[in-house]
């Protein structure tokens, strides 16, 4: 039977899900209006962070309490650990809305007429979140571990988007704004890939009770 503190800790697991799935509709949604330029679509997804804010006060009330009533170390940490989880997914849902909120100024500009690998990095980001939510809900410290190398192609992905874009500017001005709002989206995407890769290693955290925040950057 099921003690009042583990009922509590499932209510928590249950909120962070919700939280999570949120956040990743959020950044898929938000790189859709963003590549069909859908300002509607886009509206929504601004709207929707106001619900992901208010599910990380929630989960921070629900931490506090539990804390207090952690009867063993793996509880503890799966607190804790909660708790930077939705730190994370709070900062993934802003990095969304920024991404929407660059969607709407695209949508009301010319598309441009050149390939800088939005859709593989906007992938490479989005699956990097899913599989560290999924390594959490898992309790996987190897898949954790696997997805904290994987960071570094995103960041090469958005140095070559800079690059490209970069280029093209300086021969058409006229294409300045637009690209300046592709460039905040690739940063946007590869601060979400930060943010997945550091879900990762609370994850290992978890599962090992090991550190390794500043232990695998190179």
């Amino acid at each position: 039977m099921e003690t009042h503190f583990e009922m509590e800790l499932d209510e928590l697991r249950q909120k962070l899900l919700l939280m999570a799935s949120r956040a990743e509709a959020a950044v898929s949604r938000s790189v859709q209006a963003a590549t069909q330029r859908d300002s509607d679509l886009a509206l929504r997804v601004c709207d929707d962070d106001d619900f992901i804010d208010s599910l990380e006060v929630e989960i921070d009330q629900m931490v506090i309490l539990l804390l207090t009533k952690a009867p063993l170390a793996t509880d503890l940490r799966l607190v804790t650990v909660a708790m930077k989880v939705s730190r994370h997914l709070e900062r993934i849902g802003d990095e969304a809305t920024k991404i929407a909120k660059r969607a709407r100024d695209l949508a009301r500009e010319p598309a441009l007429k050149i390939d800088f690998d939005v859709h593989q990095i906007s992938e490479m980001a989005i699956h990097l979140v899913k599989d560290a939510l999924t390594a959490f809900v898992h309790h996987d410290s190897a898949a954790a571990r696997a997805i904290i190398p994987r960071d570094k192609e995103v960041d090469t992905l958005n140095k070559n988007i800079h690059q490209i874009l970069t280029q093209y500017m300086s021969e058409n001005p006229a294409a300045i704004g637009v690209c300046l709002n592709w460039i905040v989206v690739a940063k946007s995407l590869e601060r979400i890939a930060d943010h997945a890769k550091n879900i990762a290693e609370e994850v290992v955290y978890l599962c090992e009770a090991e550190d390794i925040r500043h232990k695998l950057k190179n």
